[in-house]
């Protein structure tokens, strides 16, 4: 994201009409949020020029490409390595995430696999990346809780 936006009222309306029908057209949203054609298209436009939207591909269910399995590897990397270990770590397709944290580990990735053994794969490939020193892995048994933004667009409604 190039600069800080915060959505606004007319932004979280865009959104949400968005989120219950993606395939709505401009002129749709305009008369079902009862918005000038013009004011939703550059809304839009803007949202997704400026990064607040995530590309479309965000939207698939990993488990439609066969990644059944989600796990969370925390990583100890050499100090003052953090560019050229994140540079190692984006070439890992099965990388979905990556989060610089507080605590013990100094990144967090989250990582799908097609099963225990390509998780293992795959935790090699993160083990033998420039500056990993050290990972622990946790396995995700089940989602309770699914990647969510609604709760907060409808709240900014108000």
């Amino acid at each position: 994201m190039s600069e800080t936006r915060i959505v606004d009222r007319t932004d979280a309306a865009i959104l949400l009409a968005l989120d219950a029908d993606p395939l709505a057209t401009t002129t749709a949203l305009s008369e079902q949020l009862r918005f000038a054609r013009n004011t939703v298209q550059s809304r839009q436009r803007r949202l997704e020029a400026d990064g607040s939207l995530a590309p479309p591909s965000s939207r698939l269910n990993r488990a439609a490409m066969g990644y059944s399995l989600l796990a969370f590897v925390s990583i100890e990397i050499s100090q003052g390595e953090l560019d050229p270990t994140v540079e190692a770590l984006s070439a890992i397709p099965e990388v979905l995430e990556l989060h610089a944290v507080t605590g013990d580990a100094d990144l967090i990735a989250q990582v799908v696999a097609t099963d225990p053994e390509d998780l293992h794969r795959v935790t090699r490939q993160i083990v033998g990346a420039y500056g990993v020193m050290r990972t622990s892995t946790s396995l995700a048994a089940r989602e309770l809780i699914p990647r969510r933004m609604r709760p907060l667009l409808e709240r900014a409604l108000t």
